[in-house]
């Protein structure tokens, strides 16, 4: 059986799936009954497990070696972690009162306007719970030390946060802004160790909580550089700050949608790069000047087009 290469990584939830086809009767027993509710199982004894499962208690135990644990013990801790995750990411959300579960998912692959519908107010959400963040925020004091940094550098990572970095980038060499995004985490740990006291970096990250990233970050800080951190206002990426642009998120079930919480950080994006561009207006309406001409001379188009495509 092919399981994971690093035994203390193992998803516990994808083991047992793989597992059941080889397991014995009894041991398939006690995956259903694992497998239906995670967190009570993590909870229960031995004994509990057993009983419930209807097989000896012997059979609880081969089923976690067979698994990849040591014991029972390491079996329910690392239950106990999968259950974490949300049960949201195990099974279906439960239909409303009167409304079949297969009803339900057949009638939003309907209506695409429907769910055009909620991915528009999960957005506007988002956007509204943020709104109020980023009018307290010091975006001011941020985008002046953008206009005074000799080089600036926005470090993302994973999703919506490594797309932005890029995002970043593009708005702040409209401005005539020194800038380079970079995702890896490798490459930003490089280049966090080259930075001086006149650079700045923009830490770009939902949860705050990516290990490599902060740990980029405190190199970067180590050698003096500023951090501008668009992130959670409670998490170790934005005790690292030097200016905090606070966004918060909140998931709901419906998880086959993207994260509503990559338009929040945009947001925040534009705030501070609009910031930034008003603090340095002639220049900035120079640049976009010549940039406007330069694709209209490019592809034609009238005055309303936007800079970009």
């Amino acid at each position: 059986m092919n399981l994971a290469a690093d035994p203390a990584r193992f998803d516990i939830v994808a083991r047992i799936a793989q597992c059941v086809p080889g397991l014995r009767p009894a041991e398939r027993d006690v995956a259903a009954l694992i497998l239906d509710d995670l967190a009570g199982a993590a909870r229960a004894s031995i004994g509990e497990l057993a009983q419930r499962a209807g097989v000896s208690v012997a059979s609880v135990t081969r089923f976690a070696k067979t698994v990849g644990c040591a014991d029972v013990r390491e079996l329910k801790l690392r239950l106990a972690q999968a259950a974490a995750v949300g049960e949201r990411f195990l099974r279906p959300a439960a239909p409303r009162t009167g409304e079949s579960e297969a009803h339900r998912d057949d009638a939003a692959a309907a209506q695409g306007a429907s769910l055009a519908t909620r991915v528009y107010d999960e957005v506007h959400t988002a956007l509204a719970r943020n709104h109020e963040l980023l009018r307290q925020a010091p975006c001011a004091e941020a985008a002046a030390a953008l206009a005074r940094a000799r080089m600036i550098y926005v470090f993302g990572m994973g999703g919506g946060s490594s797309a932005l970095a890029d995002e970043m980038r593009f708005r702040l060499v409209r401005l005539g802004r020194p800038v380079a995004s970079y995702q890896d985490s490798l490459l930003q740990r490089m280049v966090a160790s080259t930075l001086a006291p006149d650079c700045v970096v923009v830490a770009l990250s939902v949860t705050g909580r990516v290990p490599e990233l902060l740990d980029a970050c405190r190199i970067a800080r180590d050698y003096g550089a500023k951090l501008v951190a668009i992130t959670a206002p409670a998490s170790p990426l934005a005790a690292l700050a030097d200016w905090l642009v606070p966004i918060v998120t909140s998931e709901t079930d419906f998880i086959y949608k993207p994260s509503s919480s990559r338009y929040a950080m945009m947001m925040a994006l534009d705030v501070l790069v609009t910031e930034l561009a008003l603090a340095q207006s002639e220049t900035s309406r120079e640049l976009l000047r010549r940039m406007k001409h330069t694709l209209d001379a490019h592809r034609g188009g009238g005055e309303r087009q936007p800079l970009g495509d």
